[in-house]
């Protein structure tokens, strides 16, 4: 089996797949790819099945290298790709000879690199997904240097696909957003009002929520709720009224008001927007 040292983990670098299902009423959250759009046209692009484990880097990019000859494609956030020191294309497959340096830079664009490797990274699985999960714990811990991590056995071809179109990183932040299920918590006039609100992606925001900074969202009711169940995309309205959008390492619990969910499709370009990018809220209706 092939390895890759890892020589540079950049400032947060994890294990990702498609994340954990059907496991939420044991308290164990999904996680997986925040892109999930960029993970499946790395794994596309080397061969590898939809699922299969890659590296999600977090703005600074990562330094791996190669035991064996592999192949990699690098997709998600932009950024400068070379191989054994010399440039490489981002967005399309590249062959690693056998003692390769792989360098992903710092992202130019977006946030969240993905560096997929022919095989998949084969750490071991914990409820059926290998990925990182920040909140839990479960997974492999983020890289860190002189890590080794396995790579599986690449598929017998190549992949036909050579170039997979992905969208740029958002320069507005639009999420559509279903209203409920604890709309009724907040003012009429708030709900009207949200759409023409600007809020912007705060700094604070990370793997588990999108955090928003804005004018505060008023509430009809005091108090709080009892703890319930959250789902990825939820809008939790916490008490100073900005809303935070759960990500996919998100609590499976939680006792803020959501005041209504934002459709999976949208949350891809929520994981590329950059601190103080601009959000803007649309209501869905029916």
């Amino acid at each position: 089996m092939n390895d890759l040292l890892v020589v540079r983990p950049g400032p947060l670098t994890t294990v990702q797949d498609l994340g954990r299902h059907g496991v939420a009423h044991l308290g164990v959250p999904r996680a997986g790819a925040l892109d999930r759009p960029a993970l499946l046209a790395a794994n596309r692009l080397v061969g590898n099945e939809p699922g299969a484990a890659a590296l999600e880097t977090t703005l600074g990019g990562v330094a791996l290298r190669a035991a064996e000859p592999v192949v990699i494609a690098v997709t998600g956030a932009a950024a400068p790709v070379r191989v054994a020191g010399r440039p490489a294309a981002w967005g399309a497959a590249v062959a690693v000879p056998a003692g390769g340096l792989v360098e992903v830079g710092a992202a130019t664009h977006g946030v969240r690199s993905y560096l997929a490797v022919a095989g998949g990274i084969a750490v071991p699985e914990q409820f059926g997904s290998r990925s990182a999960d920040l909140l839990s714990g479960l997974g492999p811990a983020p890289l860190a240097t002189g890590d080794v991590l396995p790579v599986g056995p690449a598929a017998r071809s190549h992949p036909a696909v050579d170039v997979v179109p992905l969208p740029a990183p958002p320069t507005e932040l639009v999420l559509r957003l279903r209203p409920g299920p604890r709309a009724d918590w907040f003012t009429a006039e708030a709900l009207a009002a949200l759409p023409r609100q600007r809020y912007l992606v705060a700094s604070a925001s990370n793997r588990i929520a999108l955090r928003t900074e804005g004018p505060p969202l008023p509430r009809a009711r005091t108090g709080e709720l009892p703890s319930e169940g959250m789902v990825l995309g939820a809008v939790q309205v916490p008490p100073d009224g900005r809303p935070v959008v759960f990500l996919a390492d998100h609590p499976t619990t939680g006792g803020y008001p959501v005041v209504g969910v934002v459709p999976a499709a949208d949350l891809a370009a929520a994981a590329q927007a950059r601190p103080g990018t601009p959000v803007r809220f649309v209501l869905l209706r029916g």
